[in-house]
């Protein structure tokens, strides 16, 4: 299974990287770009049983090391093959 997954800061959480990318944009010349957030991208495959043993696999990794759940959300999308 080929796995997407995205990962955000929740609502409410400063992100000084999304406002350093905002301010660079708006140097560019690109002022209508507001409210800048930057996240994660983590892609991979995973092999599996069944979707929902992938799900579990994929929930535990995600709480454990890929996102952070004080400060952060995720979700994710599975294709086969």
């Amino acid at each position: 299974m080929r796995v997407k997954i995205f990962v955000s800061l929740k609502n409410g959480v400063l992100d000084p990287q999304g406002k350093a990318v905002e301010q660079s944009l708006h140097t560019l010349g690109y002022k209508e770009v507001q409210d800048v957030r930057v996240g994660k991208f983590v892609e991979l495959n995973l092999q599996a049983s069944s979707r929902e043993v992938a799900e579990g696999r994929i929930r535990d990794m995600c709480d454990k090391l890929l996102a952070n759940p004080v400060i952060e959300n995720f979700h994710y999308e599975i294709s086969e093959g």
